[in-house]
């Protein structure tokens, strides 16, 4: 992502840049000189310093510099409790955290702030940071073992290039992050417990958690004397915070299923690390080993303070258990995304981190016996609900429901659940269940990912909440409500105009919660995204995180097996009387509903079977397999014009029952050429008709009205005739030409064979299955999301000349019966206000 540039001076946010002083004033009034000099307007620059353990010459030193909010506190509060205190007092949108033994590069700031403008998503910003000299690294990229111990990638080398990309982290360094400032404060800021050490770790992990992005920007550059401030304090108490500290964090933030692998190998794994680097003796106690003079087993073992470290953290980590418990609740809570989410930010989890050869036997004993490899691996849980039928016979949903499950279930753990009463599949990698509407919530907790078809979502009232932490992609493919104004042709006005409204809402609801949406062309995203601009979905921040919208609704169309169709059993021919190998043989692949025209194509069937007696239609399935889907009245009047022009049996025929899902290419390889024939109405406009990709996949030459998504993809890539609606005469001679112009199929055949590959499932599907490899929450869901920037309130004076321009523009307008209506309206806005406020909905 490039750096937006951040504009002049009025649109940009304030920044608080807070540093901590602990006995370190000189290196403090140098850090705190170079924050002056920042690329960045000083009306819009707030510079605070944190004085833990004041001393009388640090609060006068300090205190001295102009432009710097001093903060003292008598006692150490630590780099965390320090970083809260400033940020408690700051005023800024933007905090800017900064080692006090750091200076920043001039355009340290912009760069940060740059990026927090163009990507609403990222709630911090991780500069790059190198050694005083600036050619080392200091930080680039933060990484994670499984025991919980933060580190940073490339520390040390030298810095020639190869990490001036942005790229998205776990964490950043606390001695250069940028964070916004009403999100730091809803997650409560840095862990005071931590005290120093990984409180950044844990900051950057909890975030991710939440939704939110911490990004990694190489313009964003400070300069580091790396651990100045710890020159004091002994490896070993440094060893004990960082062991207690990285168990807390993992103990805080990974899930259950997780934790209970990970802690126990995590606290085996300490006291190896602790003894293998104080060299103690694991065996000094064995019976074995008792000394001669049993006297000597009471004679005191010295122990060196790096094995004493990891010991004690252990302990000290039991004592704060109750109160890490409190703060684990909240995490577990508000958590969305999953621990496999984070793996790739993780880096290399699995990395033992110390060079130790008894610590590293240890290591891989542990990662085999707690089996920490599948627990890091990077799979998620994913559930694609359907009210479809999954049986050998299946509709379009279903199928669709199938193939995404099979799609996902390459690289995740999937369920594929249907409320339907007709569940009994076939086999399958991923499993299969029926569940009721009521137990649906068992299976939305179990998973990380719920993709939703149709009515499903109504079912389960916890997931349509906002402020549910589940990851939902509604599969929309369906206008179930431009569907519905046809189907529902032949019911009385009063429930038809109900059912349109209930289902309509039904999409509403899912279109104000979900995550990610599937639609199955271009014209379909065009009209859902309309639905979501009314809905108020495409908000400022959605459109600047990507103003194409494709991180929020893609085109997922219907697909095709990537093998070719290959026979199995017998299909049409041979098997009905009347069809013999020598007759063309023109297939209707789907169901006969109210919103399709098959009464047009019986009048050129019957049209052109005088001069070709040889000529069969033939409907694959009348009866939906569905059985809470009820036969519609065109399937009636299909068969009553059928039998009314004497080509029922003859030239006509009808498969009343539906062909098993996984025999339907028997049928298809029998024929000739694929036909679909459908109205011109709002429906045909929106639909995507599931089952004209059969014929491609069987490559057969395509027959289909003008009108609807498909039609453009065979006129463009000419895959067959497109015709007019409702004109046999002019179906009559596309069905001829593609039946008997032996050139122009030929020509068909070729065309088809190139465009069928652009619609194998596992390509349709590449949207889905990429947003689930890295899934997150929608831009205008994240948790204490705020703008940046606020519009100043206007002066009393700039209000009334305001109001007087309104007054004279609302006589213009309509004289004093529309400055009347006006202030009512303004009235009743206020008042509205006013009772939100006060707590009523």
């Amino acid at each position: 992502m490039d750096v937006a540039d951040p504009g002049n001076s009025a649109e940009l946010p304030m920044v608080s840049v807070i540093t901590v002083n602990y006995h370190g004033t000189d290196s403090t009034i140098t850090c705190l000189n170079a924050a002056r000099e920042l690329d960045y307007p000083p009306d819009k620059l707030e510079l605070i310093c944190v004085d833990n353990e004041t001393s009388a010459d640090s609060a006068e030193r300090l205190g001295a510099l102009d432009g710097v909010k001093l903060l003292t506190s008598r006692e150490n509060l630590g780099f965390a409790g320090g970083c809260n205190l400033g940020a408690r007092e700051a005023n800024g949108t933007v905090l800017a955290f900064l080692n006090n033994d750091a200076v920043p590069d001039p355009g340290w700031s912009r760069a940060a702030v740059g990026v927090l403008r163009a990507a609403p998503t990222v709630g911090a910003v991780a500069g790059k940071v190198l050694d005083w000299q600036g050619s080392r690294i200091d930080f680039v990229d933060g990484g994670l073992t499984w025991f919980g111990m933060g580190y940073k990638r490339h520390a040390g080398e030298l810095d020639e290039g190869s990490h001036d990309g942005a790229r998205d982290v776990l964490f950043g360094t606390g001695s250069s992050l940028f964070v916004r400032a009403e999100l730091f404060r809803a997650l409560g800021g840095f862990d005071e417990r931590f005290f120093m050490f990984y409180e950044d770790v844990d900051l950057g992990w909890r975030l991710n958690l939440r939704g939110w992005r911490v990004r990694y920007e190489p313009a964003s550059v400070a300069y580091h004397r790396h651990h100045e401030s710890m020159a004091a304090v002994s490896s070993a108490r440094e060893h004990y915070l960082l062991e207690r500290n990285a168990l807390a964090a993992l103990y805080k933030n990974v899930s259950e299923a997780t934790l209970a692998r990970a802690l126990p190998a995590a606290l085996a794994l300490n006291v190896r690390r602790s003894t293998a680097r104080g060299e103690l003796d694991p065996h000094q106690l064995e019976l074995d080993r008792r000394p001669a003079d049993p006297r000597e087993d009471e004679t005191p073992v010295p122990v060196d303070r790096q094995a004493l470290a990891g010991v004690l953290a252990i302990d000290r980590f039991v004592d704060l258990l109750p109160e890490f418990k409190r703060a684990r609740e909240v995490e577990q809570r508000e958590r969305i995304r999953s621990d496999a989410d984070l793996v790739p930010l993780l880096r290399k989890a699995m990395e033992p981190a110390y060079p130790l050869p008894r610590y590293l036997a240890a290591h891989d004993a542990l990662v085999e016996a707690f089996e920490l490899e599948t627990v890091f691996g990077g799979s998620r849980r994913i559930a694609v609900l359907t009210g479809d039928a999954i049986t050998e016979r299946m509709a379009g949903p279903a199928i669709r429901a199938w193939h995404t499950a099979e799609a996902l279930a390459v690289e995740h753990e999937v369920r594929l659940v249907s409320v339907n009463a007709e569940v009994a599949p076939t086999e399958a990698d991923f499993a299969v269940l029926r569940a009721a509407p009521r137990d649906l919530p068992s299976h939305v907790d179990w998973a990380d990912i719920v993709v939703v078809q149709g009515h499903v979502l109504e079912m389960v009232p916890a997931l349509r909440r906002q402020d549910s932490g589940t990851i939902v992609v509604c599969d929309i493919y369906d206008p179930m409500h431009l569907e519905l104004l046809e189907q529902g042709r032949d019911t009385d006005e009063q429930r038809r105009d109900a059912d349109l409204r209930g289902t309509t809402e039904v999409l509403n609801k899912q279109l104000r919660r979900g995550d990610f949406f599937l639609c199955a062309s271009q014209r379909q995203r065009h009209f859902w995204l309309g639905h979501l601009a009314a809905l108020g979905r495409i908000t400022p921040s959605v459109y600047d995180d990507d103003p194409t919208m494709r991180s929020m609704i893609s085109v997922v169309p219907f697909g095709l097996p990537n093998r070719p169709p290959n026979r199995t059993g017998p299909g049409i021919r041979g098997q009905r009387e009347n069809i013999g190998d020598g007759d063309k043989i023109v297939l209707w692949a789907g169901g006969v509903y109210s919103w399709f025209d098959p009464l047009t194509l019986l009048h050129a069937v019957h049209r052109l079977s005088e001069h070709h007696p040889e000529l069969r239609l033939f409907f694959l399935g009348m009866r939906h397999p569905n059985p809470d889907v009820p036969e519609m009245g065109m399937a009636d009047r299909t068969r009553e014009l059928s039998d009314r022009l004497g080509l029922t049996d003859k030239q006509v025929f009808f498969n009343e029952t539906w062909v098993p899902y996984e025999q339907r290419q028997n049928y298809l390889l029998d024929a000739d050429c694929g036909v679909t024939t459908h109205f011109e109405h709002v429906e045909t406009t929106f639909a995507f008709r599931t089952r004209m990709l059969d014929y491609l996949w069987a490559g057969l030459p395509v027959v289909t009205t003008d009108g609807d998504s498909f039609a453009d993809l065979v006129r463009d890539e000419r895959l067959g005739v497109v015709v007019p609606a409702e004109d046999p005469g002019a179906l009559a001679e596309a069905l001829e030409r593609v039946l008997y112009d032996e050139p122009f199929i030929q020509g068909c055949e070729e065309r088809i064979a190139e465009v069928r590959e652009r619609f194998t499932w596992e390509t349709a599907l590449r949207p889905l299955t990429e947003f689930c490899r890295d899934p997150r929450p929608a831009p205008d869901r994240l948790p204490a999301s705020a703008p940046l920037t606020r519009t100043p309130r206007p002066s009393r004076t700039a209000a009334l000349r305001d109001d007087v321009g309104l007054l004279r523009e609302y006589l213009d307008q309509g004289g004093i019966r529309e400055v009347t209506k006006r202030a009512a309206g303004r009235l009743r806005r206020v008042a509205g206000q006013r009772l939100r406020g006060k707590g009523n909905p």
